[in-house]
Order: C-alpha cells, then sequence, then structure tokens
C-alpha cells in the first residue's frame, strides 16, 4: 500500500491541476473551490461502452422525433398539468410557439445527455434524460484529462492506488463534441441571414450561477471556432429582444444571434421578476422564451425538447409497443435498442401503496418532473408520500424500479475541497451526449459527443456534483 505522504502529493497535484484547468465551482466573486473528484477511474468493458454510445445515439434519434410530434406531446403532458403548474406552464407556452399552421421557424438543435446506471441484475439501463441544461460535458473531458495526467506524472504510485488505472483510458472529448455540434448549426443560421459581423452564441444562465466554469470551457472553444459569445439570463434578456429582416432575432446593443442555449429555465425560479408587475408568476420572463422559439434561430432547448426528455415521457416511452416506436421512426432493432435500456416505470395509481408494499423497500424509486437534486424518493419516504397524494397529482409522479449497480470492486479515493476521502462502495452514472441539428446527427458520421461520469458512495441517494454527494470520474477499459 502507498504512503500517506505519497498519495498526499498526488492529491496536491490533481488539486492544483484541477484549479489550473478551470475544474472548479466559484465560491464567491473572487473565488472558486475545486469540483470534487475521484483520483482513479472507473473500470467498463469495450463492449458496455460500444452498447451504451449506440443506445445513446438511437435514443437521440428516438426524443428527436418525439420533441417535434407535437400532438403527442399535448396528449402526454396534459394528464399532469392539473398536478403540476410547472408543467402547465411549459405546456402552455408549448401551445403558443406550435400554434399557428405554419411551422416554428427556430432550428432545433438537440444537446441530450443520457444518464445510465449499470445494474448487477438487468445491465445498463437509463435513469433519466436531461435536455434542457444538460451540463457538465467540459468537465467530464477534463476529468479524463486529469486521470491521464496523474497516469502519465505519477505512474509507480498510480498503478499502487489501483492497478486498473493503469489500463487504456477512455478518450473523452466532449468539449470538441458539443462545441462542433453548436457551431455547426450557429454558422447554418449565420450563413442564411449573410449578414455582416461575427456569427453569435446566447447562453441564458442562472443568477448568480456558482457553477459557471463548466460553462466557460463550452463557451471559449466557441470563440476559438470564430463565434461571439454573450451570457444573460431570462431577466437581463426582458424587452431586449427584437426581430429583424425574414425572423431574425436582434439583441439589442449586440446584434443578431445565431444560437440561443439555455442552462436555466428548468425551474419556476428562473422566469420569477419580483420587479416586474405580472397577473400571475413568470409570465413576462415564460413570454421571453416563446418569442425566441418564433425567429430563425438555433435553439437548444426548446420547450418541446424539454417536454419530451421528462420523466413523464420517459415512462411513456418505457411502456410504447413496436407500433409505437415504429411512428417515431424507429426500426424493429433501434427499438429493441431502446426498449432494453429504458428501466420499467409504473404510472401512480389508486392502486400504487399496495403494490409497494407487496415488493422490498429498495425496490422502487418514485419520481416527480423536477430536474436536478432532490425530487427522488426511497423506501420508506415512498409509501409515506403516496399516502399524503390528491389523485390529481397521481400523473405528476411515477415509479421506476430502482437500480443497483455494483461497486467498483477496490475501495477509491476521492477529494473534495483538498481533504482526501476513501470510499469502498464507490458506484457510477454514465451520461452520453448526443447532438442532433434539425433531425440530422450533428456530424455525418454520428451524434455522439462525449461522456460524464459522476460518482458517489451506494449509501448516497443524492448523486449530483453540483447538488449531492456526487464526484467527477472517468473511465478505463477494463478489457
Amino acid at each position: 500500500m502507498m504512503s500517506s505522504l505519497g498519495i498526499q502529493k498526488i492529491r496536491d497535484d490533481a488539486v492544483e491541476w484541477a484549479l489550473t484547468h478551470g475544474v472548479a465551482f466559484k465560491e464567491s466573486l473572487y473565488s472558486a473551490v475545486h469540483t470534487p473528484f475521484t483520483l482513479t477511474p472507473t473500470p467498463i468493458s469495450r463492449a458496455g461502452y460500444q452498447h451504451l454510445k449506440s443506445a445513446a445515439q438511437t435514443l437521440s434519434k428516438l426524443i428527436y422525433a418525439v420533441s417535434e410530434d407535437h400532438g403527442f406531446l399535448y396528449d402526454a403532458i396534459h394528464p399532469i398539468t392539473a398536478g403540476d403548474p410547472f408543467f402547465s406552464a411549459l405546456l402552455g407556452m408549448h401551445q403558443q410557439i406550435h400554434s399557428s399552421a405554419t411551422k416554428a421557424p427556430r432550428l432545433s438543435l438537440l444537446i441530450m445527455r443520457s444518464d445510465f446506471m449499470d445494474d448487477q441484475r438487468d445491465g445498463h439501463k437509463l435513469v433519466e434524460f436531461n435536455g434542457i441544461a444538460a451540463g457538465m460535458g467540459p468537465f467530464g473531458q477534463r476529468i479524463h484529462e486529469l486521470h491521464h495526467y496523474l497516469q502519465r506524472q505519477w505512474p509507480a504510485e498510480y498503478g499502487q492506488l489501483s492497478p486498473e488505472a493503469m489500463g487504456e483510458l477512455v478518450g473523452n472529448d466532449a468539449i470538441e463534441g458539443l462545441s462542433a455540434g453548436i457551431a455547426e448549426a450557429t454558422f447554418k443560421i449565420k450563413r442564411e441571414f449573410g449578414d455582416p459581423g461575427p456569427a453569435r452564441f446566447l447562453m441564458i444562465v442562472q443568477e448568480h450561477e456558482n457553477n459557471v466554469f463548466d460553462q466557460h470551457l463550452l463557451e471559449l472553444a466557441l470563440q476559438r471556432k470564430g463565434i461571439e459569445t454573450q451570457r444573460r439570463t431570462f431577466r437581463e434578456l426582458h424587452n431586449q429582444l427584437s426581430t429583424g429582416a425574414s425572423d431574425r432575432l436582434i439583441l439589442d446593443g449586440v446584434g443578431p444571434l445565431d444560437t440561443v442555449y439555455l442552462r436555466a429555465g428548468y425551474q419556476y425560479s428562473d422566469y420569477e421578476a419580483a420587479d416586474l408587475n405580472e397577473q400571475r408568476c413568470c409570465q413576462a420572463l415564460m413570454a421571453t422564451r416563446v418569442l425566441i422559439e418564433r425567429h430563425r434561430v438555433a435553439v437548444n432547448a426548446s420547450v418541446a425538447q424539454q417536454l419530451a426528455t421528462s420523466k413523464r415521457v420517459q415512462m411513456l416511452l418505457s411502456r410504447l409497443g413496436e407500433e409505437g416506436f415504429a411512428a417515431f421512426g424507429m426500426t424493429s432493432q433501434e427499438a429493441d435498442t431502446v426498449r432494453g435500456v429504458l428501466g420499467e416505470m409504473h404510472p401512480v395509481t389508486p392502486d400504487s401503496a399496495r403494490f409497494i408494499k407487496a415488493a422490498p423497500s429498495d425496490s422502487w424509486v418514485l419520481k416527480n418532473q423536477g430536474e436536478g437534486g432532490g425530487h427522488c424518493l426511497f423506501g420508506a419516504d415512498i409509501p409515506a408520500k403516496l399516502a399524503t397524494l390528491d389523485p390529481l397529482q397521481y400523473q405528476v409522479w411515477s415509479l421506476m424500479r430502482r437500480l443497483h449497480p455494483a461497486p467498483r470492486a477496490m475501495p477509491a479515493w476521492i477529494v473534495r475541497r483538498g481533504e482526501l476521502h476513501r470510499v469502498t462502495d464507490l458506484i457510477s452514472e454514465l451520461g452520453m451526449f448526443t447532438v442532433q441539428s434539425d433531425g440530422h446527427p450533428a456530424s455525418a458520421a454520428q451524434s455522439f459527443a462525449g461522456y460524464l461520469l459522476r460518482s458517489k458512495s451506494a449509501k448516497s441517494t443524492e448523486g449530483g456534483i453540483h447538488s449531492g454527494q456526487g464526484v467527477l470520474d472517468s473511465l478505463v477499459f477494463s478489457d
């Protein structure tokens, strides 16, 4: 076993490398702390990795088709609107955008992260789709690069920490993959208009955002491709957008916009503006989002994409038959791929409490429609919640078979706020990024755009890096 002095030296070097390369969260106006990470990567078989890469691309094709089927989305989401005011507002926005007979002029740019876990019994299953604010791809690439650096810089010590860590690391070009997909859509719009000045990308962000470095790494990559980048909150965009010739979207004081990319908009608070006198919450800033989609501009995520990647639609797709998949353009082979990774899900009904009682307490997860951390209930919390639900709220929730991944074979060291922690039951969630522009993969070859691995102790139910106990991790081939 390596000496504690040796591991501290590696830790110090890793923390400094992370800070040097922007793997950090903002702590105050003038300071940052490194993002938590593992010192060594997690093994995966080549076949398993290729399978998920292919499955993610098939899911991307499916979700794109779902997002363009406005009738299906309305029928899917309408039943939850009585119990979920936010989704009621989203569906209202969707109806406004697609109310006229003419197609909404925006170019759909679907940047999606499909999150998987490797269940001990059933293999890799989808946890959820992320279609809005599908972030941390740049961090995924950086942690791969950190592990690569440690492998080269500390070979003897690294091999002692974990013999597996000296294997072939799984490459991760998420920054290039995501920025290339965005750039392609951005320049497409720019060429259509042929106006002078630079191609422009607008990122809509949350107020007082502390996860800015991940966003800036993406912006830097776009700037290197000759694209000017702007950042605004929904509040800052209020009354600042106007319409140019041929539905061109203009940002006051800046000029025409080619791409709008949302890192905000998945919760009511992103649209709240206390200083705007509104009859009901968030009307003015939601109107801003509707306005954007009524212009000829590349958009990720469109309201339709946000609805298509919801837990509600995931549950409905998990119960779809052959004809249903065929209606979305899936071949029978693609439908088999999708069915193979979609976990078992059920709507909540008056019978759910009895159904839950009959199963072991760790068999199910109860999920609502929320994005980010804190929207899942486990164990004894499930029957307690079901007992308090108004029947109107049943449709908002769904039951998903709980996944039980096998922990890493060897104990792992993680680094959080400069301190080393030894975790003996580290489990992982693998997010695969895909990009589709106007229904086509971002590049002619494929839509895959890198990965994000987040790991945590099996005892923790919150795996987010930003919102839970998760840490950044990368992959190494086990064979």
